[in-house]
Protein backbone atom coordinates (compact mmCIF):
# COMPACT_ATOMS: atom_id res chain seq x y z
CA UNK A 1 0.00 0.00 0.00
CA UNK A 2 3.10 2.14 0.66
CA UNK A 3 3.99 2.04 -2.69
CA UNK A 4 0.41 3.17 -4.13
CA UNK A 5 0.22 6.20 -1.80
CA UNK A 6 4.08 6.71 -3.09
CA UNK A 7 3.13 6.85 -6.59
CA UNK A 8 0.14 8.99 -5.92
CA UNK A 9 2.49 11.26 -4.06
CA UNK A 10 4.89 11.88 -6.95
CA UNK A 11 2.61 11.74 -9.50
CA UNK A 12 0.85 15.58 -7.25
CA UNK A 13 4.12 16.74 -6.84
CA UNK A 14 5.25 16.67 -10.61
CA UNK A 15 1.51 17.98 -11.21
CA UNK A 16 1.59 20.71 -9.07
CA UNK A 17 5.07 21.48 -10.71
CA UNK A 18 3.85 21.32 -13.75
CA UNK A 19 0.97 23.71 -13.71
CA UNK A 20 3.60 26.06 -12.41
CA UNK A 21 5.92 25.93 -15.04
CA UNK A 22 6.70 28.35 -17.48
CA UNK A 23 7.68 26.69 -20.42
CA UNK A 24 5.95 23.61 -20.48
CA UNK A 25 6.91 23.04 -23.91
CA UNK A 26 10.63 23.19 -23.03
CA UNK A 27 10.59 20.33 -20.05
CA UNK A 28 13.32 17.39 -21.18
CA UNK A 29 12.24 14.40 -19.73
CA UNK A 30 14.71 12.46 -19.97
CA UNK A 31 17.25 14.20 -17.45
CA UNK A 32 14.14 14.35 -15.45
CA UNK A 33 14.14 10.32 -15.34
CA UNK A 34 17.60 9.44 -14.43
CA UNK A 35 17.69 11.90 -11.84
CA UNK A 36 14.80 10.64 -10.29
CA UNK A 37 16.23 7.00 -10.51
CA UNK A 38 19.07 8.40 -9.02
CA UNK A 39 17.40 9.60 -5.79
CA UNK A 40 15.37 6.62 -5.72
CA UNK A 41 18.89 4.42 -5.83
CA UNK A 42 20.61 6.40 -3.27
CA UNK A 43 17.75 6.35 -0.88
CA UNK A 44 17.71 2.95 -0.98
CA UNK A 45 21.89 2.71 -0.24
CA UNK A 46 21.54 4.92 2.60
CA UNK A 47 18.35 3.86 4.41
CA UNK A 48 18.36 0.18 3.52
CA UNK A 49 21.82 -1.09 3.15
CA UNK A 50 24.80 -1.90 4.88
CA UNK A 51 26.96 0.48 3.12
CA UNK A 52 24.45 3.25 3.55
CA UNK A 53 24.86 2.49 7.39
CA UNK A 54 28.43 2.91 7.38
CA UNK A 55 28.65 5.71 5.22
CA UNK A 56 25.88 7.81 7.34
CA UNK A 57 27.76 6.44 10.93
CA UNK A 58 30.89 7.83 9.48
CA UNK A 59 29.63 11.26 8.60
CA UNK A 60 27.50 11.64 11.94
CA UNK A 61 30.64 10.23 14.02
CA UNK A 62 32.89 12.78 11.81
CA UNK A 63 30.71 15.45 12.89
CA UNK A 64 30.12 14.16 16.62
CA UNK A 65 34.07 14.92 16.90
CA UNK A 66 34.07 18.19 15.70
CA UNK A 67 30.79 19.25 17.97
CA UNK A 68 33.43 17.39 20.74
CA UNK A 69 36.25 20.00 19.76
CA UNK A 70 33.98 22.45 19.38
CA UNK A 71 32.54 21.95 23.36
CA UNK A 72 36.18 22.41 24.56
CA UNK A 73 36.08 26.14 23.30
CA UNK A 74 32.17 26.66 24.82
CA UNK A 75 33.08 24.63 27.74
CA UNK A 76 35.76 27.43 28.37
CA UNK A 77 33.39 30.64 27.57
CA UNK A 78 30.43 30.18 29.48
CA UNK A 79 31.49 26.86 31.59
CA UNK A 80 29.33 26.88 34.80
CA UNK A 81 26.23 28.46 33.09
CA UNK A 82 24.56 25.86 32.76
CA UNK A 83 23.39 22.45 34.83
CA UNK A 84 25.35 19.49 34.49
CA UNK A 85 24.17 17.50 31.62
CA UNK A 86 21.70 20.58 30.58
CA UNK A 87 23.29 22.72 28.10
CA UNK A 88 21.26 25.21 27.18
CA UNK A 89 19.81 25.47 23.22
CA UNK A 90 22.19 28.23 22.30
CA UNK A 91 25.77 26.90 23.57
CA UNK A 92 24.43 23.23 23.14
CA UNK A 93 23.57 23.39 19.91
CA UNK A 94 24.17 26.86 17.75
CA UNK A 95 27.40 27.81 19.30
CA UNK A 96 29.23 24.64 17.69
CA UNK A 97 28.42 26.46 14.70
CA UNK A 98 31.27 28.94 14.76
CA UNK A 99 34.34 26.06 14.98
CA UNK A 100 32.14 24.69 11.89
CA UNK A 101 32.42 27.87 10.32
CA UNK A 102 36.00 28.32 11.21
CA UNK A 103 36.75 24.87 9.89
CA UNK A 104 34.99 25.90 6.50
CA UNK A 105 37.29 28.91 6.19
CA UNK A 106 40.48 26.82 6.67
CA UNK A 107 39.31 24.65 4.05
CA UNK A 108 38.24 27.44 1.54
CA UNK A 109 41.84 28.78 2.05
CA UNK A 110 43.49 25.67 1.37
CA UNK A 111 41.88 25.57 -1.75
CA UNK A 112 39.84 22.05 -1.18
CA UNK A 113 36.19 23.31 -0.88
CA UNK A 114 36.97 25.14 -3.73
CA UNK A 115 38.06 21.86 -5.73
CA UNK A 116 35.71 19.62 -4.53
CA UNK A 117 32.50 22.13 -5.13
CA UNK A 118 33.94 22.59 -8.58
CA UNK A 119 34.40 18.92 -10.09
CA UNK A 120 31.26 17.85 -8.42
CA UNK A 121 29.33 20.36 -10.12
CA UNK A 122 31.07 19.73 -13.57
CA UNK A 123 29.77 15.51 -12.74
CA UNK A 124 26.60 16.72 -11.88
CA UNK A 125 26.13 18.97 -15.19
CA UNK A 126 26.84 16.12 -17.38
CA UNK A 127 23.88 14.07 -15.13
CA UNK A 128 20.67 16.87 -14.39
CA UNK A 129 21.36 18.49 -18.33
CA UNK A 130 22.01 21.98 -16.61
CA UNK A 131 24.85 24.40 -16.85
CA UNK A 132 28.32 24.61 -14.99
CA UNK A 133 27.18 27.58 -13.29
CA UNK A 134 24.13 25.93 -11.78
CA UNK A 135 25.50 22.89 -10.92
CA UNK A 136 28.63 24.28 -9.04
CA UNK A 137 25.87 26.73 -7.43
CA UNK A 138 23.90 23.63 -6.13
CA UNK A 139 27.10 21.85 -4.57
CA UNK A 140 28.71 25.37 -3.12
CA UNK A 141 24.98 26.41 -1.80
CA UNK A 142 25.26 22.93 0.42
CA UNK A 143 28.43 23.96 1.71
CA UNK A 144 28.70 27.82 1.43
CA UNK A 145 25.37 28.93 2.45
CA UNK A 146 22.03 29.93 0.70
CA UNK A 147 23.89 34.06 1.40
CA UNK A 148 27.45 33.34 1.30
CA UNK A 149 27.01 31.14 -2.43
CA UNK A 150 26.48 34.14 -4.14
CA UNK A 151 29.71 36.29 -3.33
CA UNK A 152 32.03 33.60 -5.35
CA UNK A 153 29.94 33.96 -8.16
CA UNK A 154 29.32 37.74 -8.08
CA UNK A 155 30.67 38.42 -11.68
CA UNK A 156 27.21 36.59 -13.10
CA UNK A 157 25.25 38.04 -11.31
CA UNK A 158 24.80 40.70 -13.17
CA UNK A 159 24.43 39.00 -16.42
CA UNK A 160 22.15 36.29 -16.11
CA UNK A 161 18.51 35.72 -17.33
CA UNK A 162 15.77 35.79 -15.12
CA UNK A 163 15.36 32.01 -15.81
CA UNK A 164 19.15 31.11 -15.17
CA UNK A 165 18.84 33.68 -11.62
CA UNK A 166 15.85 31.65 -10.25
CA UNK A 167 17.50 28.21 -10.54
CA UNK A 168 20.24 29.69 -8.81
CA UNK A 169 17.84 31.26 -6.23
CA UNK A 170 16.51 27.77 -5.99
CA UNK A 171 19.13 25.78 -5.22
CA UNK A 172 19.91 28.34 -2.53
CA UNK A 173 16.77 27.38 -0.65
CA UNK A 174 16.50 23.85 -1.43
CA UNK A 175 19.39 22.86 0.31
CA UNK A 176 21.11 23.80 3.77
CA UNK A 177 24.92 24.66 4.33
CA UNK A 178 27.38 22.51 6.43
CA UNK A 179 27.85 25.16 8.99
CA UNK A 180 24.34 24.26 10.30
CA UNK A 181 24.53 20.57 9.90
CA UNK A 182 25.68 19.29 12.95
CA UNK A 183 23.09 21.78 14.93
CA UNK A 184 20.80 19.36 12.66
CA UNK A 185 22.02 16.14 13.72
CA UNK A 186 21.75 16.93 17.62
CA UNK A 187 17.64 17.47 17.03
CA UNK A 188 17.71 15.01 14.35
CA UNK A 189 18.60 11.00 13.36
CA UNK A 190 21.91 11.68 11.17
CA UNK A 191 20.47 9.25 9.03
CA UNK A 192 17.26 11.41 7.81
CA UNK A 193 19.71 14.28 7.71
CA UNK A 194 22.13 12.58 5.27
CA UNK A 195 19.67 11.55 3.16
CA UNK A 196 18.07 15.18 2.81
CA UNK A 197 20.85 16.80 1.87
CA UNK A 198 21.69 13.96 -0.84
CA UNK A 199 18.28 13.92 -2.08
CA UNK A 200 17.54 17.66 -2.33
CA UNK A 201 20.57 18.22 -4.72
CA UNK A 202 19.18 16.24 -7.39
CA UNK A 203 15.39 17.41 -5.97
CA UNK A 204 16.21 21.23 -6.58
CA UNK A 205 17.54 19.97 -10.09
CA UNK A 206 14.13 18.23 -10.84
CA UNK A 207 11.53 20.54 -9.60
CA UNK A 208 13.64 23.61 -11.26
CA UNK A 209 13.58 22.02 -14.42
CA UNK A 210 9.66 21.87 -14.81
CA UNK A 211 9.51 24.85 -13.00
CA UNK A 212 11.26 26.36 -14.87
CA UNK A 213 12.89 24.77 -18.06
CA UNK A 214 15.64 25.96 -20.37
CA UNK A 215 18.42 24.81 -22.60
CA UNK A 216 21.71 27.02 -21.81
CA UNK A 217 23.55 27.36 -25.52
CA UNK A 218 27.46 26.11 -25.26
CA UNK A 219 28.92 29.92 -25.31
CA UNK A 220 26.67 30.33 -22.44
CA UNK A 221 27.82 27.76 -20.66
CA UNK A 222 30.58 29.66 -18.48
CA UNK A 223 31.18 29.24 -14.91
CA UNK A 224 33.35 32.34 -13.47
CA UNK A 225 33.94 31.80 -9.07
CA UNK A 226 35.06 35.15 -7.82
CA UNK A 227 38.36 34.31 -5.61
CA UNK A 228 38.62 35.57 -2.22
CA UNK A 229 40.52 38.79 -1.44
CA UNK A 230 43.62 37.63 -0.26
CA UNK A 231 43.86 37.15 3.35
CA UNK A 232 46.45 36.28 6.16
CA UNK A 233 45.51 32.87 7.50
CA UNK A 234 45.02 34.52 10.65
CA UNK A 235 42.39 37.66 9.51
CA UNK A 236 40.08 35.07 6.90
CA UNK A 237 40.47 32.48 10.35
CA UNK A 238 38.88 35.59 12.33
CA UNK A 239 36.40 36.70 9.65
CA UNK A 240 35.04 32.99 9.47
CA UNK A 241 34.84 33.08 13.23
CA UNK A 242 33.06 36.03 13.47
CA UNK A 243 30.46 34.77 10.18
CA UNK A 244 30.23 31.55 12.44
CA UNK A 245 28.97 33.49 15.60
CA UNK A 246 26.92 35.89 13.72
CA UNK A 247 24.76 33.22 12.34
CA UNK A 248 24.68 31.35 15.63
CA UNK A 249 23.54 35.10 17.03
CA UNK A 250 20.61 35.71 13.82
CA UNK A 251 19.24 31.51 14.04
CA UNK A 252 18.82 32.20 17.84
CA UNK A 253 17.17 35.38 17.70
CA UNK A 254 14.69 34.27 14.59
CA UNK A 255 13.75 31.05 17.06
CA UNK A 256 13.39 33.88 19.95
CA UNK A 257 11.03 35.75 17.71
CA UNK A 258 9.14 33.12 15.84
CA UNK A 259 8.51 31.03 19.32
CA UNK A 260 7.28 33.69 20.79
CA UNK A 261 4.63 34.62 17.91
CA UNK A 262 3.71 31.08 17.25
CA UNK A 263 2.79 30.78 20.89
CA UNK A 264 0.66 34.10 20.78
CA UNK A 265 -0.82 33.30 17.70
CA UNK A 266 -1.63 30.02 18.86
CA UNK A 267 -3.07 31.05 22.10
CA UNK A 268 -5.55 34.05 19.94
CA UNK A 269 -7.05 31.04 17.74
CA UNK A 270 -7.70 28.92 21.05
CA UNK A 271 -9.29 31.74 22.49
CA UNK A 272 -11.62 32.69 19.73
CA UNK A 273 -12.27 29.46 17.62
CA UNK A 274 -11.26 26.44 20.45
CA UNK A 275 -8.42 25.27 17.93
CA UNK A 276 -4.64 26.58 18.30
CA UNK A 277 -3.21 27.92 14.90
CA UNK A 278 -0.32 25.23 14.45
CA UNK A 279 -3.10 22.39 14.62
CA UNK A 280 -5.67 24.84 12.17
CA UNK A 281 -2.62 24.18 9.91
CA UNK A 282 -2.02 20.50 10.67
CA UNK A 283 -5.62 20.31 8.83
CA UNK A 284 -4.65 22.18 5.84
CA UNK A 285 -1.14 20.40 5.52
CA UNK A 286 -2.48 16.60 6.07
CA UNK A 287 -3.15 15.91 2.93
CA UNK A 288 0.38 16.54 1.95
CA UNK A 289 1.68 14.44 4.68
CA UNK A 290 -0.36 11.27 3.88
CA UNK A 291 0.58 11.36 -0.15
CA UNK A 292 4.35 11.59 1.37
CA UNK A 293 3.70 8.25 2.63
CA UNK A 294 2.52 9.00 6.61
CA UNK A 295 -0.81 7.34 7.71
CA UNK A 296 -3.61 9.43 7.79
CA UNK A 297 -3.77 8.95 11.96
CA UNK A 298 -0.48 10.45 12.22
CA UNK A 299 -1.24 13.19 9.09
CA UNK A 300 -2.56 15.89 11.19
CA UNK A 301 0.22 16.31 13.91
CA UNK A 302 2.78 15.57 11.39
CA UNK A 303 0.99 18.65 8.76
CA UNK A 304 1.11 21.12 11.87
CA UNK A 305 5.19 20.73 11.77
CA UNK A 306 5.58 20.79 8.26
CA UNK A 307 3.27 23.60 8.05
CA UNK A 308 5.82 25.47 11.13
CA UNK A 309 8.62 25.12 9.26
CA UNK A 310 7.05 26.80 6.43
CA UNK A 311 5.87 29.91 8.44
CA UNK A 312 8.58 30.06 10.52
CA UNK A 313 12.07 28.05 9.89
CA UNK A 314 13.20 24.46 10.47
CA UNK A 315 14.79 25.03 13.45
CA UNK A 316 11.65 25.70 15.43
CA UNK A 317 10.07 23.09 13.64
CA UNK A 318 12.65 20.86 14.50
CA UNK A 319 12.13 21.43 18.28
CA UNK A 320 8.44 20.90 17.96
CA UNK A 321 9.19 17.22 16.33
CA UNK A 322 11.61 16.78 19.30
CA UNK A 323 8.71 16.92 21.48
CA UNK A 324 5.87 14.91 19.64
CA UNK A 325 4.57 11.82 20.93
CA UNK A 326 3.02 8.98 19.73
CA UNK A 327 4.37 9.29 15.94
CA UNK A 328 5.67 6.18 14.50
CA UNK A 329 9.46 6.09 13.35
CA UNK A 330 8.64 5.84 9.95
CA UNK A 331 6.21 8.96 9.95
CA UNK A 332 9.59 11.16 12.20
CA UNK A 333 12.00 9.56 9.45
CA UNK A 334 9.61 11.69 6.51
CA UNK A 335 8.72 14.63 8.45
CA UNK A 336 12.78 14.98 9.13
CA UNK A 337 13.55 14.42 5.60
CA UNK A 338 11.10 17.31 4.56
CA UNK A 339 12.48 19.66 7.44
CA UNK A 340 16.36 19.48 6.12
CA UNK A 341 16.46 23.38 3.83
CA UNK A 342 15.54 26.15 4.19
CA UNK A 343 12.47 26.49 2.14
CA UNK A 344 10.34 29.19 4.40
CA UNK A 345 9.13 32.56 3.85
CA UNK A 346 12.08 34.52 5.87
CA UNK A 347 14.59 32.78 3.06
CA UNK A 348 12.69 34.82 0.54
CA UNK A 349 14.37 37.97 2.17
CA UNK A 350 17.40 36.39 2.95
CA UNK A 351 18.05 35.27 -0.49
CA UNK A 352 16.63 38.49 -2.44
CA UNK A 353 19.10 40.57 0.40
CA UNK A 354 21.77 38.42 -0.60
CA UNK A 355 21.70 38.86 -4.67
CA UNK A 356 20.62 42.38 -3.94
CA UNK A 357 23.80 43.66 -1.71
CA UNK A 358 25.38 42.59 -5.13
CA UNK A 359 23.20 43.70 -7.85
CA UNK A 360 20.49 45.64 -6.91
CA UNK A 361 18.48 45.15 -10.16
CA UNK A 362 19.28 41.38 -10.22
CA UNK A 363 17.97 41.60 -6.22
CA UNK A 364 14.55 42.68 -6.99
CA UNK A 365 13.95 40.16 -10.24
CA UNK A 366 14.42 37.88 -6.98
CA UNK A 367 12.35 39.42 -4.93
CA UNK A 368 9.35 39.33 -7.42
CA UNK A 369 9.54 35.93 -7.96
CA UNK A 370 9.97 35.05 -4.08
CA UNK A 371 6.81 33.39 -3.72
CA UNK A 372 7.49 30.83 -6.72
CA UNK A 373 10.91 30.22 -4.92
CA UNK A 374 9.04 29.26 -1.86
CA UNK A 375 6.47 27.08 -3.96
CA UNK A 376 9.37 25.15 -6.02
CA UNK A 377 11.58 24.60 -2.78
CA UNK A 378 8.65 23.64 -0.58
CA UNK A 379 7.83 20.68 -3.72
CA UNK A 380 11.46 19.81 -3.17
CA UNK A 381 11.06 19.02 0.14
CA UNK A 382 8.21 16.46 -0.60
CA UNK A 383 9.51 15.04 -3.50
CA UNK A 384 12.43 14.03 -1.24
CA UNK A 385 10.59 13.02 1.74
CA UNK A 386 8.16 11.29 -0.10
CA UNK A 387 11.08 9.40 -2.14
CA UNK A 388 12.50 8.69 1.39
CA UNK A 389 9.09 7.00 2.52
CA UNK A 390 9.20 4.11 0.23
CA UNK A 391 12.61 2.69 2.09
CA UNK A 392 11.70 3.70 5.74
Amino acid sequence: MKYVIALVGLLVVFALTYVASSDKRKIRYRPLVVMVVLQAALAFVLLNTEIGEILVKGFAKGFNSLLAYATEGINFVFGGIANEGAAPFFIGVLLPIVFISALIGILQYVKVLPFIIKYIGLVLSKVNGMGKLESYNAVASAILGQSEVFISVKKQIGLLPKHRLYTLCASAMSTVSMSIVGAYMQMLNPTYVVTALVLNLFGGFIISSIINPYKIEKEDDLLEVQEEEKQSFFEMLGEYIMDGFKVAITVAAMLIGFVALIAMVNGIFSWLFGISFQALLGYVFAPFAFVMGIPWNEAVQAGSIMATKLVSNEFVAMLDLTKQTGLSERTVGIVSVFLVSFANFSSIGIISGAVKGLHEKQGNVVARFGLKLLYGATLVSVLSATIAGLFL
